[in-house]
């Protein structure tokens, strides 16, 4: 997978513009980054977290899991597309649009050798700023996951499972044995 920044777009609004060409297009700090769509090794893993997440967030319906495509905008010049993320949100009222949606409680990114600078750098540091209550990258190949909070300084290294806590009585334990295959 290769990816590239390019520099015609500098505002969200131009972002939005842009005609559909099957590719991720994020505005990081007025900095346009385009990633083309993933290998098979990244979405396998998307997808087994994904599922195991499903499973442990099930029970709390105010918790929704999801994938990007996704607008999120997490201030005037930064519109992200995180891999997958959590939202709060009221079963009564969900959102209509990504506008409605706010600030993710969890974004997650899964490390390709050609987005790993940038998740773990420009990506890293737009999540903290934005108060995402936690950012995990994760690292198919050395079977980890970062998790990161607004304040670190360097992440909590996480091998066997990840025990999440969105909400004051909530709890969201994931076990990571099947998230990275065979």
């Amino acid at each position: 997978m290769v990816m590239s920044a390019v520099s015609p777009v500098t505002t969200i609004e131009e972002l939005l513009a842009l005609p559909e060409d099957g590719q991720r297009h994020e505005l990081l700090d007025g900095v346009h980054a385009v990633t083309p769509s993933p290998a098979y090794r990244h979405q396998d893993v998307l997808s087994r977290l994904m599922s195991a997440l499903l499973r442990a967030v099930d029970p709390h319906p105010r918790l929704r899991v999801l994938t990007s495509p996704a607008d999120i905008v997490l201030g005037p010049r930064t519109l992200v597309q995180p891999d997958l993320f959590v939202v709060r949100i009221d079963p009564e009222h969900p959102p209509r649009d990504w506008s409605d949606v706010g600030t993710p409680l969890l974004a997650i990114e899964i490390l390709s050798p050609s987005t790993a600078a940038r998740d773990r750098g420009a990506k890293r540091r737009i999540y903290q700023a934005a108060g995402v209550a936690e950012y995990w990258i994760v690292d198919p190949d050395a079977r980890l996951i970062e998790r990161w909070t607004p304040s670190d300084t360097r992440p909590e290294i996480l091998t066997d499972r990840v025990v999440w806590e969105p909400e004051a009585g909530v709890r969201v334990e994931v076990g990571l044995e099947g998230v990275f295959g065979v």
